[in-house]
């Protein structure tokens, strides 16, 4: 056993020796976010860090005032933002709030800048080489992935005299490693592996494989087998199809996947979670991993030792229930090479559903002890309590090997987002290659987000606690958290605290739904209306037509908080040409707001999905103010 362990030590040290003999330059770190085979592969004698403007006093002002969004001032009241000592790489910006300043970039002590660019054209495409797809601004956060290595320290400096949201990622290296400085005038090497990184992220080609094929029938209560490999080797691949089959509320198909005879799987978690579907539907294409063109599919790959099994398991329903076949196309893309322990993980996922946590306690994706780095999180976020997603405030904390190294913002941010709940920023699901929004309801009260992590993949040698608040401050808010955690380790740093089963896997349907007005859609008829945020303005008795589609179908009591005002108008409340309710008047001698006002039943079925409100036609009583409507299922 000695030898066995001085044999691995000796191993150990070789690789890291021939770490530290290659030089990291911008064409190294461009080549690492096409390089996916290399994802297993640890990442010795470095760790990821971040700068952030998050509120060090534990409450949420993360931007909002600035007081937390930077590392110091300057005399000349210029702005350190970030500050780092040796070498590394920043690997990750992300901001909703650029601003046009200048940010002075400071390599190896240098009294003058090193480089300079405005803030925002760190994400606009516009200034070379911060171009897409590793820089751009969606779902209302801009993000740089461009990597900008540096020797000997780095300082950034902000000529502004104010910033607000910001997260600046980096990896550091050991003191022997070789590292040259980020210049924007790349050479042909890195030209050439910006060139590739688009085209292979354009179209993903996984390492040559054996494709092992099924086609066949699953009844509720079997399972089958897609792959049973007996020899070393790694999973470079799986597609699904189709992936309608696994939609819906229950969730009752399982991915389940083996390695080595190890007595707990890697990967056990439902078919719709482990491929980013959002509350049961098809939601994430990513880079590598999600859903496309009715095809589930994963590329991330998984090396084993000597043998790997892949399962598909459809439980049986809850009693009373019936489930019919579903037809599982599938396709396992089988390569031969081993897995090199020295310098290899094996890939593993925490699946973690969290229902009701106690206040006052984070939702954990990963939590452990072992050696490994962490790639990718998937993350559903269901509020129990209905209306605002405030239970997004919440801020990502990573604590590795007892270090805090990174503290968030806010959970959209983690997901390189902003500003849910506003009109063309977080307000629907958007995929983009190593991020994106999984969906966006106020109705529901639930959103949800994925990340990948290559270049800034986070390792840990002894232990990682990854987690997510849920509310402003202190986990104050009632949440049903769905997590997928995927990362590369010797062997699970955790045991998964739960397998799915029926009680678990079922997507939470609140009665109470809300509907506020930034995020509603609007028709008009017989005259036309005048929409300033809240307010709706008639000219000519007007008809205001409100969408419903995505309020599930049933029988609903109808209430509104609402604002009384000396210009408020009288209307009637219509669903095709049926009136509903009785007539309700918006008018008052002062301003005056009033809280679960009962406008009328409704009837939401595959016919009528939406409701109408008539203006009656009056002189100077012409508007109505509707804070957000509320929906009780009867």
């Amino acid at each position: 056993m000695k030898k066995i362990f001085l044999l691995f030590l000796s191993g150990l040290f070789v690789h890291m020796a021939e770490a530290q003999k290659q030089t990291i330059t911008v064409a190294s770190e461009l080549k690492s976010l096409t390089d996916f085979e290399s994802l297993p592969r640890y990442v010795p004698e470095t760790s990821i860090k971040q700068t952030s403007s998050y509120d060090t006093t534990g409450g949420n002002d993360d931007g909002f005032s600035g007081k937390y969004s930077f590392v110091r001032r300057n005399a000349d009241s210029s702005l350190v933002i970030f500050e780092a000592k040796g070498n590394g790489t920043i690997n990750r910006i992300w901001t909703p709030t650029p601003n046009s300043d200048t940010l002075d970039f400071y390599f190896s002590g240098s009294s003058t800048p090193s480089y300079s660019i405005a803030f925002s054209d760190l994400f606009s495409g516009k200034v070379f080489p911060f171009v897409a797809p590793l820089t751009g601004n969606e779902i209302g956060g801009f993000f740089s992935y461009f990597p900008i290595p540096f020797h000997d320290g780095c300082k950034i400096v902000s000529r502004g005299k104010e910033m607000q949201f910001y997260q600046v990622q980096y990896r550091s290296y050991t003191k022997g490693s070789k590292v040259e400085n980020f210049s924007p005038d790349l050479d042909s090497e890195a030209r050439q592996a910006l060139e590739t990184l688009a085209e292979r992220w354009a179209h993903i080609q996984p390492a040559d494989s054996e494709t092992l094929r099924t086609d066949t029938l699953l009844k509720p209560g079997e399972s089958i087998i897609l792959a049973d490999l007996r020899t070393g080797g790694r999973i470079n691949g799986i597609r699904i199809h189709s992936a309608k089959s696994f939609t819906g509320l229950r969730k009752q198909v399982d991915i389940r996947i083996s390695y080595d005879g190890d007595p707990v799987p890697a990967v056990y978690l439902p078919v719709a979670d482990y491929f980013g579907y959002a509350f049961g539907n098809v939601s994430m294409q990513s880079l590598l991993h999600g859903t496309v063109n009715d095809t589930n599919y994963s590329y991330l790959p998984m090396p084993f030792d000597k043998e790997a099994k892949v399962e598909i398991i459809y439980r049986n329903p809850v009693a009373g229930e019936q489930a019919g076949p579903i037809r599982i196309q599938a396709e396992v893309l089988a390569g031969d090479r081993k897995r090199d322990p020295k310098t290899e993980g094996k890939f593993y996922v925490n699946w973690n559903k969290n229902i009701d946590p106690p206040l006052g306690t984070p939702h954990t994706f990963l939590k452990g002890k072992g050696r490994g780095h962490y790639v990718g999180t998937i993350l559903q976020s269901q509020g129990l309590e209905p209306g605002m997603t405030l239970f997004f405030e919440g801020d990502d904390v990573t604590v590795i090997d007892g270090e805090m190294r990174i503290h968030g913002t806010g959970s959209e941010d983690y997901f390189n987002g902003g500003w849910y709940a506003l009109l063309n920023r977080w307000d629907r699901g958007i995929s983009l290659p190593l991020h994106g929004s999984l969906d966006y309801s106020l109705p529901f009260a639930r959103t949800g987000g994925y990340r990948l992590f290559l270049s800034d993949k986070m390792p840990f040698e002894k232990e990682i606690e990854h987690t997510m608040e849920h509310g402003p401050e202190n986990n104050n808010k009632r949440v049903d958290y769905t997590s997928v955690a995927m990362y590369y380790a010797e062997r699970p740093v955790t045991v998964q605290a739960y397998n799915p089963e029926n009680s678990l896997t079922q997507v939470y349907m609140p009665d109470t739904l809300m509907v506020y007005p930034q995020l509603m859609r609007f028709s008009m008829g017989e005259g036309s209306v005048e929409i300033d945020g809240e307010t709706f303005t008639s000219y000519n008795g007007a008809h205001l037509r409100i969408a419903l589609d995505d309020i599930p179908k049933g029988t609903y009591k109808m209430y509104a908080d609402v604002e009384h005002s000396p210009v408020g108008a009288e209307i009637t409340v219509w669903q095709r040409q049926t009136q509903t309710g009785q007539s309700y008047s918006f008018y008052a001698e002062k301003d005056t707001r009033k809280s679960n006002v009962f406008l009328s039943d409704i009837i939401i079925d595959d016919f009528i999905d939406n409701v109408t409100f008539r203006y009656k036609r009056e002189e100077n009583r012409h508007r109505i103010k509707i804070l957000r409507l509320i929906l009780i299922r009867q």
